[in-house]
């Protein structure tokens, strides 16, 4: 190992797993069913924190499905996967951003009970999947990527229910847009952390991605 440049440090886990993939399965379901109803739930209140939300989740489902496609698949193609999924993230920060600014300009007030309600049910669909990923947070960066994903996720719903409580209190859609674009920032700070690790598995020696596997 050491006449590669690597060491024992650099091997992480590759999502070769059974009960990693049941996991996967399991989550990818969770996050298809709750892009459907904090979508409808998101046009319905008018909120732009809850649609932002609703977006990462169908994002996620997309991406949680490359990642269980690439199990077991060479250390550059999980690798490049991964990078997709970083530059996806990134597209999705730039949507985000956008509809917020589209809400500055021609802003209703969102329906704040309803972000409340739609926010706690995310934020536990997201805890569960959290809960079930942490085992595996430290993998290689196809890995990573679903844990920091999820993690994301739960993030996102803490803010979405802040944001709930400021329309309220406010009688003003600015909560709500101020979140919508933190949430666009984490996006793209988890997209530049995902692509990072991914080229630098791309750049690794053949022989040390093949002591990884």
């Amino acid at each position: 190992m050491s006449g590669c440049g690597c060491s024992s440090t650099t091997v992480k886990f590759d999502g070769v797993s059974k009960a990693y993939r049941r996991v996967l399965w399991l989550v990818i379901a969770v996050n298809a069913a709750m892009f459907a109803v904090e979508m409808g739930a998101g046009i319905f209140a008018g909120s732009k924190a809850l649609q932002a939300d609703a977006l990462d989740f169908l994002g996620d489902t997309a991406t949680y499905g490359l990642s269980l496609a690439v199990v077991g698949m060479a250390a550059p193609v999980r690798a490049r996967a991964a990078l997709l999924k970083g530059i996806s993230l990134a597209l999705m920060a730039a949507w985000v951003l956008g509809s917020t600014v589209y809400g500055v300009l021609v802003t209703g007030l969102p329906k704040a009970e309803v972000m409340g309600a739609v926010g706690a049910l995310a934020l536990a669909a997201n805890l569960f999947s959290v809960l079930l990923l942490m085992k595996w947070k430290d993998g290689d960066a196809n890995v990573r990527s679903v844990w920091l994903c999820s993690r994301n996720d739960a993030i996102g719903n803490v803010a979405v229910m802040l944001a709930a409580g400021g329309v309220w209190a406010s009688s003003t859609a600015w909560p709500d847009l101020a979140v919508a674009g933190l949430m666009a920032g984490l996006f793209l700070w988890s997209s530049v952390s995902i692509i990072r690790q991914a080229r630098a598995e791309l750049a690794a020696p053949p022989s040390c991605s093949m002591a990884a596997e």
